[in-house]
């Protein structure tokens, strides 16, 4: 369950620097980007603001997941601490039984 969450992450980040055109020997992400100008400009800034956002949103995501994470073994270590402790008095009335 722990790495599906960071799985995801990785791959939108290769999908992101693919897009981008970053690996491609120098290439600059396609042929309107290549073409300059104000609108090669804008969907460059587009796809930047798109790629940012959706990194702090799988980061956000990623966040959460490590919380719950956090919480359900917090949980786990209540109920075996309780174990202990039951495992402790029966030993306790073991040895008074004994005298």
């Amino acid at each position: 369950a722990g790495r599906g969450a960071a799985a995801a992450f990785l791959r939108a980040w290769s999908w992101s620097a693919r897009l981008s055109g970053a690996g491609k020997g120098g290439g600059g992400g396609g042929s309107i980007r290549e073409a300059g100008g104000a609108f090669g400009k804008r969907q460059a800034a587009e796809e930047e603001r798109y790629f940012r956002e959706r990194e702090r949103e799988q980061l956000a995501a990623l966040r959460k997941h490590h919380e719950e994470e956090i919480d359900h073994h917090k949980k786990q270590i209540e109920v075996l601490q309780k174990e202990i402790e039951r495992h402790k008095y029966k030993i306790k009335k073991l040895k008074n039984d004994d005298d």
